[in-house]
């Protein structure tokens, strides 16, 4: 009998992994009587996120919160750490006594997966896409010393990532989405690059003009926020020039560490969850 009820909500969701990282967590942890499951939630004709949390019994304890809910979560909780406030999205929903607290451990997960590929600090960035997930990685950039930052977007950045990029003391630039020759000079000139694109996002990277050697990019780490399908066409790309390419389940064991220690008090047991989590994507492998 389950006592306690967590969940992902999102859409689409279906192809989460957060199932198989906070189980293995319960597992490790010997939390009896914890449960963990996907619903899809935000989507045209889907339940919306408020109703959806208002519907929750007293046995739900968290919610690990995916697009297009991150906004929505942190305007319906009662509370919110500094973290969420200042990216203005939440990933994480616990319940407390007197109501919901967002937190958000995105950056958490960037920072980590960062550091675990021996990126350590850097000035130039750059930021593929600039929604919610995109300030999560400005948040993590900053505590790595970054000053500079090119955006890469279909149209403009947003104003609340530019706001955000501002107050961390960012300088900004912008490189349309679609003009390759730019994508590769302004890739090729980052110490570091972080993708926030969803999967199937075409760069033009096919693109003659934005070929490179096998060591044009060894200076560069990568991270996809992406992890299925892996390897993406970036970072195929980038690890044809030599770069240090970090896949978004790196970002993913490290931001559901931090929702663990959030709903159960609990240290995550990381290595465990690890574990889990590549046995999973070798299983999609496998499938595939």
């Amino acid at each position: 009998m389950l006592t306690h009820r967590a969940g992902v909500v999102g859409s689409p969701v279906d192809h989460s992994l957060s199932p198989v990282l906070h189980r293995a967590a319960y597992a490790a942890l010997g939390l009896d009587g914890w449960g963990y499951d996907r619903h899809r939630i935000g989507g045209p004709g889907e339940l919306d996120l408020r109703t959806f949390v208002e519907g929750l019994g007293r046995d739900w304890v968290g919610l690990s919160v995916t697009m297009p809910n991150k906004e929505a979560a942190l305007d319906l909780a009662s509370a919110a750490t500094e973290q969420a406030r200042r990216i203005g999205a939440a990933n994480t929903l616990v319940r407390r006594e007197d109501g919901w607290v967002a937190s958000n451990t995105d950056p958490d997960g960037v920072l980590g997966a960062l550091t675990e590929a021996g990126f350590h600090g850097g000035r130039r960035a750059v930021v593929l896409g600039a929604g919610a997930t995109a300030r999560s990685a400005l948040d993590a950039l900053a505590r790595l010393r970054v000053r500079e930052v090119t955006f890469v977007v279909r149209d403009r950045v947003r104003p609340e990532t530019e706001s955000l990029a501002d107050r961390l003391g960012m300088a900004t630039s912008v490189v349309p989405l679609g003009r390759t020759p730019d994508l590769r000079a302004t890739l090729q000139g980052a110490d570091v690059v972080v993708s926030t694109m969803p999967a199937g996002t075409v760069l033009g990277l096919e693109d003659p003009a934005v070929r490179v050697g096998p060591t044009d990019l060894e200076a560069l780490v990568l991270l996809d926020v992406v992890y299925a399908p892996w390897p993406t066409p970036l970072a195929q790309w980038a690890q044809g020039g030599g770069a240090t390419v970090v896949s978004g389940a790196e970002m993913l064991l490290h931001q559901a560490a931090g929702q663990i220690e959030l709903m159960t008090g609990r240290s995550a047991p990381l290595e465990a969850m690890r574990t889990a989590l590549r046995a999973a994507l070798a299983e999609r492998v496998d499938c595939a």
